[in-house]
């Protein structure tokens, strides 16, 4: 049974799904669509043309759905997409997309964005990720599935970030991140991979193995890029965790990717 606190507001148009919950002083905008078992608790806002999906859970002064943070925006039908089971804690903000960039802010399944996170327009973020405390996504970053971006950190606009990626506490992203990857510093260096999330997340040993090697030759200093990438191939064609950082690396972008630190001879 679907409840609205009384001090609520629920704009005509807006459509609600079964079992919704939604507390004090909340307002819900005459476009927006709140899947089954939806909770708002108080202080909530959610407007523009915003889909929620089934069971999210949205904490007080989370803003969801209101215009986007881009002088280029003229008021157009953009929309905020947002999928099931998320966790959207305090002060949270997400902005819906752009003409600019495709209409649309998308986000996954299964995600936590801890308190004063933001997701900016015509974002992409993937399942199953953690957006820490104050972590920052600008315009047109896409996160592929099980990232997780520290407390503090911000990424550019555009940057793209691979699946099972780490990105450390207080990290500026400007360049793209191998899917396994972890990154850390103000104005970060990929540091490796991410060893412990592949292990809790049950890659086997064989798997993490054949990563590690790949990454060294594929970071080495001998070498085009190119060149490491082809030879890469021909020796881990069989390995698909392997071959989705070469596919990413290979993939446009109009960022470069994020690399090590480089290694100086006396070292």
């Amino acid at each position: 049974m679907t409840k609205v606190h009384p001090t609520a507001v629920v704009e005509d148009g807006a459509q609600l799904g079964n079992n919704v919950r939604i507390g004090p002083y909340c307002l819900v905008g005459p476009h927006t669509e709140l899947g089954d078992g939806v909770e708002l608790h108080g202080h909530v806002v959610v407007g523009g043309r915003t889909r929620i999906g089934p069971d999210c859970t949205l904490y007080p002064f989370t803003s969801i759905g209101l215009p986007p943070q881009d002088l280029k925006y003229r008021g157009e039908p953009s929309e905020l997409i947002i999928g099931s089971g998320n966790v959207i804690r305090e002060h949270v903000t997400m902005n819906p997309g752009t003409e600019g960039g495709g209409m649309v802010t998308r986000v996954g399944d299964n995600c936590l964005f801890m308190g004063g996170s933001h997701v900016a327009h015509d974002c992409i973020v993937g399942n199953n990720v953690i957006m820490a405390n104050n972590a920052t996504l600008g315009g047109h970053v896409l996160l592929g599935d099980y990232v997780i971006i520290g407390g503090l950190s911000a990424v550019h606009q555009f940057v793209r970030i691979g699946a099972h990626a780490m990105v450390g506490g207080m990290s500026g992203i400007e360049h793209d991140v191998i899917p396994y990857g972890s990154a850390f510093g103000d104005r970060a260096r990929l540091t490796g991979l991410n060893i412990i999330g592949l292990k809790r997340r049950g890659f086997s040993r064989d798997d993490i193995h054949t990563l590690r090697t790949a990454y060294r030759q594929l970071f080495a200093n001998e070498g085009t890029l190119a060149e490491r990438l082809a030879d890469a191939v021909a020796l881990y064609e069989s390995s698909e965790p392997v071959m989705d950082v070469i596919n990413f690396i290979r993939a446009e972008s109009s960022r470069q990717v994020l690399q090590p630190r480089p290694v100086h001879a006396e070292e």
